[in-house]
């Protein structure tokens, strides 16, 4: 079996928990948690998150519904309630890793602004994974000595 079936056949379904920040400074890093439903090449599922930016004991719920093509995933998050600040659809872009426990990838809201996401099975802990992530790309750059 090739490796790219072999990593299509591990389901994204179930809770994810995630992360993602926006292009300005200043602005937080916000915490979510996901349940993603797949069927065939076909993603489902919710999102909750704190509405930082404006309430922070309010919570944001969201419906999502995409595509999965090998490591490449496509969704789009659509806010479920009636407030004027989030009727925009949300586009997130990204790629599974090789045992199907983390997505990370960019978000865009068309027209506005974008940032990056990084979601991991529940039990793993985002901010590792993005610390993780951080310290991956130092050692890249760091020349070998």
């Amino acid at each position: 079996m090739s490796e790219e079936r072999s990593q299509s056949s591990r389901s994204l379904t179930g809770v994810w928990q995630g992360i993602y920040s926006y292009p300005l400074s200043g602005l937080p890093t916000v915490p979510f948690t996901a349940t993603l439903i797949e069927a065939g090449s076909c993603l489902s599922g919710s999102v909750s998150e704190p509405c930082l930016l404006h309430n922070p004991n309010e919570t944001l719920l969201f419906s999502l519904g995409g595509s999965r093509h090998g490591t490449a995933v496509h969704f789009v998050k659509t806010y479920l309630g009636s407030g004027p600040d989030y009727r925009q659809p949300i586009v997130y872009d990204g790629g599974v890793n090789d045992d199907a426990t983390e997505i990370t990838g960019r978000w865009a809201i068309p027209g506005n602004w974008s940032g990056r996401f990084l979601m991991t099975r529940s039990g793993d802990q985002p901010q590792a994974a993005a610390e993780r992530e951080g310290a991956k790309a130092r050692s890249e750059l760091t020349p070998a000595r």
